[in-house]
């Protein structure tokens, strides 16, 4: 197996301040993977130390089979970044700031700018300086993808973009993947990495909690189920489902329909089985979405 990323108890400290703490990930080459979690959890810390911004306390990284910190300018031309806070101005159109980037990142394919620029919705002609910040967005995601990098590093990419572009952006991120590129994105929008990632790694201060597909952070979440019985008695019901221990939050409406509500954490095998002797009219389970999943180990994290 090929690692386009790879850590090993990575760490940053700032003075007393820990902003990244023994952080241990691989990235497949080829995949999108995804980090979530909420302001100052280590998501920025740790794609510059990837990119060689700022340099490790401890432990060590890997990027595309060198270290950022010997990789040198050949390294950096296989990557393309879009950092978090992107700051654009002069007096250039962004056609000239893009051709500037262009000799810098290595060859462009001709017509590629524009291309990007199209499907983005943005005007080449303008000076960066008066363009909104969406615009600028979309100049900082342009300059990321137009050399096709190896590998793209973008920290929260869809910041100001519209929902329409946001979908493009999505598109586009499929397209790199469907091209052998591999993505590493962090974000806020949790459906962002929910519709795009395949491995997504979770964030809390500086620490990772969980690293897993989506389906599987789904998987282990808590969702709620709805159960409704007939020709059964309430007791024989409450007693067959008592005895589950993922089963939480237990209510039995005693009547010609017998409802049950409850919550189930993980897989409901179990509960399929413990129900089968019975007569099920309805059933019906509320999975949550990955933020659901995502808040609840948060939530789970801060308890302990």
């Amino acid at each position: 197996m090929t690692y386009a990323i790879e850590t090993q108890a990575l760490t940053k400290r700032y003075g007393k301040n820990t902003a990244l703490d023994g952080v241990d990930l691989v990235v497949e080459t080829g995949s999108v993977f995804g980090m979530i979690g909420p302001n100052g959890a280590g998501k920025t810390t740790a794609m510059r130390l990837l990119l060689d911004i700022i340099r490790p306390t401890s432990g060590s990284a890997t990027v595309l089979g060198q270290s950022p910190i010997t990789g040198g300018a050949a390294l950096r031309r296989d990557i393309g970044f879009l950092p978090g806070e992107l700051l654009l101005e002069g007096r250039v159109t962004g056609r000239s700031l893009l051709k500037h980037y262009a000799e810098i990142s290595g060859p462009v394919a001709p017509g590629r700018i524009d291309a990007l620029a199209e499907r983005l919705g943005l005007d080449l002609t303008r000076h960066v300086r008066t363009l909104s910040k969406g615009n600028k967005q979309k100049l900082g995601l342009v300059q990321a993808f137009m050399h096709e990098p190896k590998l793209l590093v973008l920290d929260e990419p869809t910041s100001g973009l519209d929902p329409l572009v946001q979908q493009e952006f999505l598109s586009m991120v499929r397209e790199a993947q469907h091209n052998g590129q591999t993505v590493f994105l962090s974000s806020h929008v949790l459906s962002e990495i929910q519709n795009a990632a395949d491995q997504v790694a979770v964030l809390r201060n500086g620490t990772v909690v969980k690293v897993g597909d989506v389906a599987s952070l789904r998987a282990s979440a808590v969702r709620r189920v709805v159960i409704d019985f007939t020709d059964a008695a309430a007791d024989d019901i409450r007693t067959a489902l008592l005895a589950l221990p993922q089963l939480d939050n237990l209510t039995v409406a005693d009547g010609e329909v017998i409802q049950v509500t409850g919550t189930v954490e993980g897989h409901i095998d179990a509960l399929v089985k413990a129900i089968a002797p019975f007569h099920v009219v309805d059933l019906r389970v509320e999975e949550q979405d990955l933020e659901s999943s995502v808040i609840d180990l948060y939530s789970n994290e801060a308890n302990k």
